[in-house]
């Protein structure tokens, strides 16, 4: 079974998309839309800007939303799913391949979700940080340990056995680096975000997205969707909303949904948008496991 997945925020990089637009009418079409929605040429920040004017979370999101799905929909007849997910961003990507959402109403969600990010963020100084080797539950006590005395500090994102990244206040985090190289983890170190993505900092974005998802149309996908909140596949659009705003402030569970969707029956995974990180982390995940990039 193929199993088609969407990267999220960090993978983007200069240039991305170019190709794309240089080679295939359709994508120069779906890009110019893009531009036209947006009110700005994002193609310009991502085809020739600099790396910190991509960096800013209002422009990543919708540049690797962008060239993520039009490399898929750039695929014509070899784009076949029997399921999809997406790490973070990422899913509203599999939502828009998938028949889900269309373009332009995935494209004007992105957006809204990279703004009202942006705002949590300056409202509250935060940060996350990538921990290596050390046991899921130990990272989760020394999280759970640090919010008894006041700090937000949180495990975001389950990337593979030995990577997660948690999320929080910046002295939470802080902290929580030095216990987690205390007790036996190989690295801690923080990382060059806008803010605690995935925590309970993001609860004033969470406002922001759910009354533009309900505005939304959304359809049945053509394959079940994989989602971060549950790692469970979805097909019903009430709950795939009702998990799309859940997943602002809650942990991306990314290990279980690859380990379900190869539970499944998946035997072909494909990365599509820029870079290769979700290839690396399933195949930590599973060695077996055959993943690759759009051939």
């Amino acid at each position: 079974m193929k199993a088609f997945v969407f990267p999220g925020q960090g993978a983007q990089f200069v240039g991305m998309g170019k190709d794309l637009y240089e080679n295939s009418a359709l994508a120069k079409e779906l890009f110019e839309k893009a531009n036209e929605i947006l009110g700005y040429r994002i193609t310009d920040i991502m085809f020739e800007g600099t790396d910190e004017d991509l960096r800013q979370t209002k422009v990543t999101q919708p540049a690797v939303f962008l060239h993520s799905v039009i490399s898929a929909l750039c695929m014509g007849d070899a784009f076949q799913p029997d399921m999809v997910a997406g790490h973070s961003l990422g899913e509203f990507s599999a939502l828009v391949a998938s028949g889900a959402l269309s373009f332009e109403d995935g494209l004007k969600l992105v957006y809204a979700r990279a703004m009202a990010m942006q705002k949590a963020c300056e409202a509250q100084p935060s940060t996350m940080a990538a921990v290596i080797a050390l046991d899921d539950d130990k990272v989760e006590d020394i999280c759970e340990q640090l919010t008894r005395t006041g700090e937000i500090v949180v495990a975001a994102n389950y990337n593979c056995p030995g990577q997660i990244v948690i999320s929080g206040t910046i002295e939470g985090i802080d902290k929580a680096c030095v216990l987690m190289k205390e007790a036996g983890a190989k690295r801690a170190l923080p990382l060059k975000v806008g803010g605690a993505f995935h925590s309970p900092l993001m609860n004033p974005a969470k406002v922001e997205l759910e009354a533009a998802i309900n505005a939304t149309q959304f359809n049945t996908p053509k394959c079940p969707i994989y989602q971060n909140v549950d790692a469970l596949p979805h097909t019903n659009p009430e709950e795939i909303k009702a998990n799309l705003v859940a997943q602002l402030t809650a942990s991306v569970r990314w290990t279980q949904t690859v380990k379900n969707m190869l539970a499944d029956g998946a035997n072909d995974f494909t990365e599509c948008g820029p870079g290769a990180v979700l290839q690396g982390l399933i195949k930590k995940i599973n060695k077996e496991a055959n993943a690759h990039g759009i051939a």
